[in-house]
């Protein structure tokens, strides 16, 4: 296994993490988790010792699954995380207790006194993370100062400079973000910007939600050279970032874990920029796939266009209109509707630095 210092902590961890929101459906509801914990079991004698988990994965079953191994492995060589935000607190002013109660319940079924990482979850704004900064944050220090929490994270949709503002505050150790090779282009900056201020960046989402493999041969071109499937691939194109600390894999069966494992066998790290140079004239095909630069932004009416826009690649790259719904409802958590809120000035086209018929794809998306 390949290992990376995590920021300016002493902590090496495995290039590829365990996600473990993909524990077999079928196991899961029948109740079978002592089978399920055979995965990070799994993971851990490959060499695997970053460990990804949350309430409500999995039927609210993961970290359940998570700590029957843990329990049965050595502690000190596992890094594990949890996550929490008003929506798991239950409590849009949450007190002390409240917040406690919450940790409690992760540490209970982790069976662990402490966790490793402890995520600020799903950032999707500013203005989501200035309410969460307001409202809960000196409570994640109050866990720390306890040995309850060992590091405060934070996890996050926002787009790079908005990555870079949070990044910038110095209160967390490190993200986890998404990032794979259809976004980025545009998530740069946030990466550069942690990277720099010392801190751990872990990935979610390096598949693109499946996107990646379920289109094999539009993603062809990130296997040149590898002798790697295009998963295994994709999952090798983000790890090999220098600026990326942890890629995460969902691992569903044994094979994805040696999937995540080949795809960093003999990895060669390369700052981002490089990376950027290497592939920008390949995948030519998704010229019409918005790339989320973002210059589309300070629309009049306050529509965030690029996410739109994210929505919009779903259906160019599965050929189904139900994608793009699924990407609003399940990733952006946003309506439909806003994009018929567009008044046509132009001024996003203007901006596009893929000169994309964004008012149409608007005008689409709003049905």
């Amino acid at each position: 296994m390949y290992y990376k210092q995590y920021g300016n902590t002493d902590m090496k961890v495995s290039a590829v993490g365990l996600g473990t929101m993909r524990y077999d459906e079928e196991d899961i509801k029948a109740g079978r988790l002592e089978k399920c914990a055979e995965i990070p079991l799994y993971a851990y004698e490959k060499g695997i010792n970053y460990w990804d988990t949350a309430p409500f994965y999995c039927e609210d079953k993961s970290e359940i699954v998570t700590g029957i191994a843990l329990s049965q492995v050595d502690r000190s060589k596992v890094y594990v995380t949890s996550k929490t935000n008003l929506g798991t607190i239950g409590d849009e002013h949450p007190t002390k207790d409240m917040f406690r109660r919450r940790l409690e319940t992760s540490l209970d079924r982790l069976k662990t006194d402490y966790i490793d990482f402890y995520h600020m979850w799903c950032m999707l704004s500013i203005e989501s993370w200035e309410k969460h900064m307001e409202r809960i944050y000196e409570f994640f220090e109050d866990a720390k100062r306890e040995g309850l929490i060992r590091n405060i994270v934070f996890s996050s949709h926002m787009q790079g400079n908005d990555i870079e503002t949070v990044v910038n505050t110095g209160k967390f150790k490190g993200m986890l973000i998404g990032y794979n090779a259809l976004n980025y282009r545009f998530r740069q900056s946030g990466i550069k910007a942690a990277h720099e201020n010392g801190m751990g960046v872990v990935v979610m989402n390096p598949l693109g939600g499946g996107m990646i493999p379920q289109n094999p041969e539009s993603f062809a071109y990130l296997t040149e050279g590898t002798g790697l499937t295009v998963p295994q691939a994709a999952l090798r194109f983000v790890a090999s970032h220098k600026e990326i600390t942890v890629t995460l894999a969902g691992c569903t069966t044994k094979e994805h874990v040696d999937d995540a494992v080949k795809a960093v066998e003999g990895l060669v790290e390369k700052p981002a920029d490089e990376i950027v140079k290497e592939y920008e004239n390949k995948g030519v095909s998704f010229n019409n796939l918005c790339t989320g630069c973002d210059y589309c932004k300070g629309c009049p009416k306050g529509i965030p266009i690029s996410k739109f826009m994210d929505v919009y690649n779903q259906k160019i790259l599965t050929g189904r209109d139900e994608a793009m719904a699924d990407r609003l409802d399940n990733h952006w958590d946003i309506p439909a509707k806003q994009a018929a809120d567009c008044i046509a000035c132009g001024k996003c086209e203007k901006a596009c630095t893929q000169h994309l018929p964004i008012i149409e794809r608007l005008k689409e998306i709003a049905g």
